[in-house]
């Protein structure tokens, strides 16, 4: 990817110097042509291509994060019996009755629905 990234970069400074050395070029015009034939969509491009490699770098700082912080929290908690640990986060059992909780699905309730839109062409 950095080959294409070189050739890229010596073919635009070729064009550059290339305007600027013309009888009808100014340095001006080879300065914005480096710019916006070269650093600017190579600078993109770049970016885009090295995304995976910085989801990679991330993924792996986070990965180590976690492990850090189970291993220090395996050095720090105490040994508990697993009744102990289950009895702590089995979480415990709601009075409320079905009819009481809210429901996000609009047909749990077995209740058919209305027409929503007035059928055409028709008096009541």
């Amino acid at each position: 990817m950095y080959l294409i990234a070189i050739g890229w970069i010596y073919v635009v400074l070729m064009m550059s110097v290339a305007e600027a050395l013309s009888t009808q070029g100014t340095v001006l015009g080879a300065v914005v042509t480096f710019v916006l034939y070269g650093l600017l969509p190579l600078s993109i491009v770049l970016y885009i291509f090295g995304t995976p490699l910085r989801r990679r770098q991330r993924l792996a700082q986070e990965a180590q994060a976690v492990q850090a912080t189970s291993a220090e929290t395996a050095v720090t908690t105490p040994s508990e019996t697993p009744s102990e640990t289950r009895s702590r986060t089995t979480p415990e059992p709601q009075s409320e009755t079905p009819a009481e909780t809210p429901s996000t699905s609009p047909d749990s309730r077995s209740k058919t629905a209305g027409d929503a839109v007035a059928t055409v062409g028709k008096e009541p």
